[in-house]
């Protein structure tokens, strides 16, 4: 009996293709599960983190915990790969670290500060920045030509930025698709009467776990398939490449057309021209990008869609240049502001964009890609760590604001009656609230009590609207008790603590007298400045007074008639009688029950 060879598979036989992108990167069948429960725990610890009520003191460091698990699970997810796994906990550890600290300076800098400033955005984009180059150094960590990050594959790291939007946005589709699943699936069992998924949906903390678990398990999926991503990415890239002539046609007109008309009517515009032109540069460089793709053998052989690309990199210097004159303008006009100081530097950034692309359209002509990527790769890294380094709490913008706003009250630019106190109260930080402090003090009384008015106002809210004039007798008037600013009608009649903090919180009494009527023990109508009445009722259980906005009749009407009421019951005009406030005489106010 001889032995039977061993079957070896034949040379044609078919095997399993990889779905993988890098063949270095191994599969992960467990990615989609472990994302998963990942984002979900972040998603229900994110909740405990915000779950406060919205009267609540701020809280700082329960905002930058929030940030920390928010920016490093979301880092994490997008970054992860089994192969040096730990590379990525570390770098998402340490951008929510970064980010966390961020978020809680912004949200102590002002008084009733937000976590979410500019810092906290400029933080953002140099984490989207940061992301790619930490994944192309962890691809090609053994090949030390690349230890220089300007040095690195631009053709990967241009697929990382863009295989990264495009699974981050999936992720969030899938994210909206899953909740529409859920009330659905919610909506179905709760005709039969089991509302407990209706109930979990009403509950903030399964919203979050079930967004975090969703986003998780979506980027998991697409990344365990991201040679897949690979081609929907390149098919974004076509379509966004299409609309490359479209957009580059009309800079090229709208640039040609300012020659005759020069930019006045930019200005007479009534809208942001800065920030118009910034978006058209965004989307110029972001078309082209789309033309030119990761290297030669990328871009589009096309070569009206070159020209179109090449149009675009050379439209971006002139159009930075209008944002940044622009933004010189209005510093002149009104002095720096901490949004301004923001809208300079990123004018700056599309400058240096502009002037690298110009550079490179004229030096390379029809090659000009091959000279605009390595300095797209330069411009990037640097803008990450401007971003990084405008975003830690190193320069402070409130601090240049205030001086400058400060010598602008001082010389007489700026008005005290049309000077913005809301912004050096809630907008510049503990150098906005020592300046007033400062000018409470001046010998100039309309000044000190404009100053002293600011300082004691709880929200921004109480105070002018920026470019509004401010009465300085108003601001005196404004700083008395409410009890000596309201006039109690009839004569004899008395309102109760809670009543006089119910209309002092509304604020219809701020700046100028008002009169309360007293309609019974439960129900007052207070008429202020101009037109403006207003009815307040007191709880029976709880007692608190508040506006009463169904009070007012406003013509009601009779509901749910039926068809056979309406062909026979009895129906009839009679005379009612009204209540309605009248001054002098004359009606004010709609009539009320």
């Amino acid at each position: 009996m001889t032995d039977a060879p061993a079957s070896t598979p034949a040379p044609d036989s078919p095997r399993l293709a990889s779905v993988r992108l890098d063949e270095n990167d191994a599969p992960w069948p467990l990615r989609p599960w472990i994302m998963a429960a990942i984002g979900a725990l972040a998603g229900l610890l994110f909740h405990m983190l915000v779950d406060r009520q919205y009267v609540a003191e701020p809280a700082p460091l329960l905002d930058a915990l929030a940030a920390f698990i928010a920016v490093s699970t979301v880092v994490f997810l997008l970054g992860v790969e089994i192969r040096r796994w730990h590379w990525a906990l570390g770098f998402a550890l340490l951008w929510g670290a970064v980010m966390g600290l961020i978020s809680g300076y912004s949200a102590g800098y002002n008084l009733n500060g937000s976590p979410i400033e500019w810092p906290f955005w400029s933080g953002i984009l140099a984490v989207l920045v940061a992301t790619p180059l930490f994944q192309t150094r962890r691809d090609v960590a053994r090949d030390w030509r690349f230890w220089r990050l300007w040095q690195m594959p631009y053709e990967r790291l241009h697929s990382h930025a863009w295989t990264d939007a495009v699974i981050g946005a999936a992720g969030l589709v899938f994210v909206g698709i899953t909740f529409l699943l859920v009330v659905l699936i919610g909506q179905m069992f709760k005709l039969i009467g089991i509302d407990l998924i209706e109930r979990l949906l009403n509950g903030e903390w399964f919203g979050w776990m079930l967004a975090g678990a969703a986003f998780g398990g979506a980027v998991g999926l697409l990344r365990e398939r991201d040679k897949l991503v690979a081609t929907l990415q390149r098919l974004v890239m076509i379509v966004l490449g299409v609309l490359a002539p479209v957009l580059a046609a009309a800079l090229a007109l709208f640039l040609l057309s300012l020659l005759g008309t020069g930019l006045t009517p930019l200005w007479d515009s009534g809208f942001s021209t800065a920030a118009l032109m910034m978006a058209a540069a965004a989307f110029a460089v972001l078309l082209a990008n789309a033309v030119i793709g990761n290297g030669r053998d990328d871009r589009s052989a096309n070569r009206f869609l070159q020209i179109a690309a090449a149009v675009l990199v050379a439209a971006v210097l002139p159009l930075a240049v209008i944002a940044f004159y622009s933004m010189h303008l209005r510093v002149i006009q009104y002095g720096w502001t901490p949004e301004r100081i923001w809208g300079v530097i990123a004018a700056i950034i599309a400058l240096a964009y502009g002037a690298a692309g110009l550079w490179s359209v004229a030096k390379g002509r029809r090659d000009f890609d091959d000279l605009l990527r390595p300095l797209q790769q330069k411009l990037a890294i640097g803008l990450m760590l401007l971003a990084l380094f405008l975003a830690l709490p190193a320069m402070d913008f409130g601090a240049i604001s205030t001086r400058d706003q400060l010598a602008r009250l001082k010389t007489g630019t700026t008005k005290a009656e049309t000077f913005d106190w809301a912004a050096l109260a809630f907008d510049f930080g503990p150098a906005g609230r020592r300046a007033l402090a400062d000018l409470a003090k001046s010998p100039d009384k309309a000044r000190a009590g404009l100053a002293k008015w600011a300082l004691a106002a709880k929200n921004r809210w109480d105070l002018n609207v920026p470019g509004e004039a401010v009465n300085a007798a108003d601001v005196t008037y404004g700083a008395k008790p409410i009890r000596d600013k309201v006039r109690v009608l009839p004569a004899g009649q008395r309102l109760p603590p809670e009543a006089y903090a119910a209309l002092d919180t509304r604020g219809q009494c701020k700046t100028a007298p008002c009169a309360a009527y007293v309609l019974g023990p439960d129900r007052i109508v207070v008429a202020g400045r101009g037109n403006n009445v207003v009815l307040f009722a007191r709880d029976a259980k709880t007692g608190e007074w508040a506006e009463d906005y169904e009070g007012f009749r406003g013509g009601a009407i009779a509901e749910g008639l039926t068809p056979g009421e309406l062909e026979k019951a009895a129906i009839e005009v009679r005379p009612v009688e009204r209540r309605q406030l009248f001054v002098n005489g004359k009606p004010l106010g709609e009539d009320f029950e």
